[in-house]
């Protein structure tokens, strides 16, 4: 991986929370609805590699590799450097997997509802409930829930429902 400068990388503000399983279908009639299907995997940090992560999104018959490493500023805030990579290049990467971590596999449910673009986390390893995150352009933006969600609780500051967190602990703690 080349060398790239995360101090001038993007922002990301965002909020997450756990919601009961969704009803798909009521998802689909969602404003810009669309589904992608993504493996994802935590890479461990080395002396010579800064980790992060990768994912393989498939989008019908579309399929692309990306790299991604994001820096906490805040609970809510972070700058997220990101670029595409090969098949290739995402095969070589996952031989660096954090040891005794799982590849995340799920189906994010992407939509719109009163001006905000929702991505809702469907994972393998659970039948019961799911996770929805909101990006927003300021940390204290309110976040309208859809009338098609039903939420639990909001988990922004519980680390544990962190994605590189459910890898560790399989989505059971």
């Amino acid at each position: 991986m080349e060398n790239f400068d995360i101090l001038n990388a993007p922002l990301e503000i965002e909020r997450k929370f756990l919601i009961e399983y969704p009803d798909i279908e009521a998802l689909r009639q969602m404003p810009d609805y669309r589904v992608v299907h993504m493996e994802q995997s935590y890479l461990q940090a080395t002396e010579d590699f800064v980790g992060g992560r990768i994912r393989k999104i498939t989008e019908g018959d579309s399929v692309r590799y990306v790299y991604t490493y994001k820096v906490r500023l805040t609970e809510l805030t972070r700058r997220e450097y990101e670029r595409d990579i090969t098949a290739e290049e995402y095969s070589d990467l996952l031989a660096r997997k954090t040891p005794n971590t799982i590849t995340i596999r799920k189906d994010r449910h992407v939509f719109r509802h009163k001006g905000l673009t929702y991505e809702l986390d469907v994972y393998d390893f659970w039948r019961d409930k799911a996770t929805l995150e909101a990006e927003v352009e300021s940390e204290d933006t309110p976040i309208p829930i859809p009338p098609c969600v039903k939420l639990i609780k909001e988990v922004t500051y519980d680390r544990r429902y962190n994605n590189s967190r459910l890898a560790e602990s399989g989505g059971i703690f």
